[in-house]
């Protein structure tokens, strides 16, 4: 079809990666036109965030002006709530790291946006992402259907398909990345040269759509404040837990012959490279996993840490002033307090107050119920380390459907389980319980809520919510 007769709707932001993605489709001959998203309104009585939309929608109204391309307003904040803020907050509530630009990816941008572009005529979504889409032209999937491959962008730097985990063949259908094989510094070149009003605009940062806030102070606005005690858990609490015991038992008995493994974490500042390296992905240190679905449970459950505190009573200074205190425990001490375990998330160091310590302090665990926040010191505690999650069956989500993997197999994979973490080789294990991920190396921080990704070489195939 000739390019001109496609009509494609650019979600633009006011971002310079959106306005130079609108740019180049109006430069290869696409009939293009411009939406501007609010999805939030800073405003509002009950809900506040830093978000600074007018100035955006000015900016992203004078890119299009620039361009010259048709310029709409779209307002999708009550379906900005209802899907993402919601779900935030629910989750939130359990203890549990939700990541709210997945979710916006999958249920705004492609989704609601989708459909009132649609209205307008679009063929097409684009957007300012930083990663590649290609087509197998019925070769593959239902019917003889095309079936469409999500890879990572060409900047190392940038890629950004974590952020698109969710979506499905029909939405990558509609979806165009025009800026997938450009580096973000030949961006920033492209902007200045065709003088977008936007080349010099910096990123955005914080929550989709709503900006920088203070994600305590955020949840505060809904979820209600309630003090409770900080616990530092000592290394002998490990030596004496049973599940803890079991399972390094079990990953010993599953290594291959005349292999050895560290079972923590061995620091190291996140790389800048989140794209493949082309290195093979290289066999697995553990034999095949034939464990029964009950181990793979508990490989893959968090320890859980039942400290009691017993108090004792003693007298002070001259006057001998009765006094209590807690008794010594050999498994932790309490450290501090907060003002509600659901504001905390694994793998956390700001925002504890906790001094004292020679090392940092990491948030280890929460529990909600109990109200209790769990820490440990230094980058190689043994809470921050796990090699095993689980994904519930409802949450496993196949990009590449006709892919996906069935009761009983196994897969070799790299995975990642947040953004701008470098992709960890593991094995996939599917079972009618769930899919487990058993990681070559242990992993840092794996917090139930947030989307575990997997890779094969430089293509996105599916994702799902770490339940465990």
């Amino acid at each position: 079809m000739d390019k001109g007769k496609i009509k494609v709707c650019v979600g633009l932001s006011g971002g310079v990666d959106s306005s130079v993605a609108a740019y180049l489709l109006k430069q290869e001959g696409y009939d293009v036109f411009a939406m501007f998203m609010q999805n939030w309104h800073d405003a509002d009585p009950t809900l506040h965030g830093d978000c600074e939309w007018e100035e955006d929608r000015f900016v992203a109204e004078m890119v299009a002006r620039k361009i010259g391309i048709p310029f709409y307003f779209v307002d999708l904040s009550r379906q900005y709530r209802q899907r993402v803020v919601d779900y935030m907050f629910e989750e939130y509530s359990k203890g549990r790291t939700p990541n709210p630009d997945v979710l916006c990816n999958r249920e705004i941008k492609f989704d609601a946006f989708w459909e009132i572009a649609r209205k307008y005529g679009a063929h097409y979504v684009a957007t300012g992402h930083y990663c590649r889409k290609e087509e197998i032209p019925g070769q593959a999937g239902d019917d003889g259907k095309s079936v469409f491959r999500i890879l990572e962008g060409a900047d190392p730097n940038k890629d950004q398909t974590y952020f698109l985990c969710q979506l499905t063949q029909e939405q990558l259908s509609k979806a165009l990345f025009p800026i997938g094989d450009i580096v973000k510094p030949e961006v920033r070149r492209i902007a200045k040269e065709a003088d977008l009003p936007s080349a010099e605009k910096k990123d955005s940062q914080g929550i989709c759509f709503v900006g920088k806030v203070d994600l305590p102070t955020f949840l505060k606005q809904k979820l209600a404040s309630v003090e409770g005690d900080i616990v530092e858990v000592f290394d002998a609490y490990y030596a004496d837990d049973p599940l803890y015991q079991w399972q390094q038992n079990a990953l010993t008995r599953l290594l291959k012959p005349g292999l050895s493994l560290d079972r923590t974490v061995h620091y190291a500042p996140e790389e800048k490279v989140l794209t493949s390296d082309g290195e093979p992905l290289g066999e697995s240190p553990f034999t095949e996993i034939t464990l029964p679905d009950e181990d793979l449970d508990r490989l893959a459950t968090p320890v859980s840490y039942n400290i009691t505190f017993e108090t004792e009573s003693y007298r002070s200074g001259k006057k001998h002033i009765k006094k209590t205190r807690y008794k010594a425990n050999p498994y932790g001490v309490i450290v501090g307090r907060h003002e509600g375990a659901q504001f905390y998330t694994i793998g956390q160091r700001k925002g504890l107050g906790v001094g004292g310590h020679k090392d940092p302090v990491f948030v280890i665990a929460t529990d909600t119920e109990a109200n209790r926040v769990f820490v440990g010191e230094g980058h190689n505690h043994k809470g921050l380390s796990r090699f095993c999650l689980k994904i519930n069956p409802d949450e496993i989500h196949w990009i590449r459907t006709d892919l996906t993997m069935k009761p009983g197999g196994t897969h070799r994979y790299r995975v990642r389980i947040r953004y701008r973490q470098p992709l960890q080789s593991a094995t996939l294990i599917m079972r009618e319980s769930g899919l487990y991920i058993l990681f070559d190396h242990p992993q840092r921080g794996i917090s139930p809520g947030q989307f575990a990704v997997w890779y094969d070489g430089e293509e996105m195939l599916g994702s799902g919510v770490i339940s465990q």
